[in-house]
């Protein structure tokens, strides 16, 4: 075999491995149940044309989670703001289970937002004037849940995360770490299909972030939730299905 036989042959089967390890889990779950294809976004600066992504493609089966790492400014944040359907696309397609989000309107990704999605921010954005509880309650509120259910649901959430006691603290009186504790419980009350985290641990130091980073794993597992993280902590990026690294508007394998 020569040495052109063999490169392909090795890509060959790190494609496969890497198909098959986001690609086929157990129990009858999609396949595909976040399909990404040749998704493009740029945007005009001083009359030039940046080109943020360029045609990237991935996808992840359900329950899966996928890892994607970069510099600041490499366009993670743009990516995961096309993923949940805060931001437009120039081109490609977004799918999620049978709804392709880059072609559905305003009201229809509001409802999209509402229900099948749970965003975990770096910084935790929870409201100053509302309790740990009410901060946690506030979605399943605004989805239609009466006061008593969405309260009832976040306080089991909350237990589960090592918060009973601080159920009733505003934010000002919690520390970095249980801020964060409180805006995954945040993202999960309403039990989305995808979760979506922007640097989740960006904010806090290396004994909270491991602390928050298993926490989220763990939670995620448990439920069978499909998880897209972005970040530049390449400690994160082993925790996943799959690693991608994003640059220069491209997704190479992770240890590219």
């Amino acid at each position: 075999m020569n040495k052109t036989e063999k490169t392909n042959k090795t890509e060959k089967t790190n494609k496969t491995a890497q198909t098959n390890k986001t690609g086929q889990i157990p129990g009858g779950r999609q396949e595909r149940y976040l399909d990404v294809q040749r998704l493009t976004k740029s945007y005009l600066t001083g009359g030039d044309r940046i080109v943020i992504l360029d045609e990237l493609e991935f996808f992840a089966a359900e329950g899966s989670t996928v890892i994607i790492t970069g510099e600041s400014g490499s366009g993670k944040t743009t990516l995961l703001n096309i993923l949940g359907g805060l931001d437009g696309a120039d081109g490609g397609s977004v799918r999620v289970s049978d709804e392709e989000v880059t072609a559905i309107r305003e009201q229809q990704l509001h409802e999209y937002r509402r229900t099948c999605l749970g965003f975990i921010f770096q910084l935790h954005h929870l409201l100053k004037d509302f309790s740990a509880l009410e901060n946690t309650a506030l979605p399943a509120m605004i989805r239609g849940d009466s006061a008593a259910l969405a309260r009832e649901k976040a306080a089991g959430l909350l237990k589960q995360v090592g918060m009973e006691e601080r159920m009733n603290s505003f934010p000002y009186q919690l520390s970095g770490g249980e801020r964060q504790r409180v805006a995954i419980t945040r993202a999960l009350v309403n039990d989305p299909d995808l979760i979506l985290a922007d640097e989740p641990t960006g904010s806090l130091d290396e004994k909270k972030s491991r602390e928050i980073e298993s926490l989220l794993f763990d939670l995620v597992k448990s439920r069978g939730k499909t998880m897209v993280i972005v970040t530049h902590d390449q400690k994160l990026a082993d925790k996943g299905d799959l690693h991608l690294h994003l640059s220069a508007g491209r997704l190479h394998g992770g240890s590219d």
